[in-house]
């Protein structure tokens, strides 16, 4: 059987730890704006349409 032994992310070829950092920083964020927009559309809804 073949060995599938974990591969520690630090010593993986090819990591940009930098880089996923701030990928990991525009995703929160983006994340945070996001459901900021859909908690206002949500009352702007309520308040309007109802």
């Amino acid at each position: 059987m073949a060995d599938h032994g974990e591969v520690e992310y630090a010593a993986a070829d090819g990591n940009d730890y930098a880089e996923h950092e701030h990928t990991y920083q525009l995703f929160l964020t983006l994340t945070k704006w996001i459901i900021g927009f859909v908690i206002i559309l949500l009352i702007a809804m309520a308040y309007f349409l109802v």
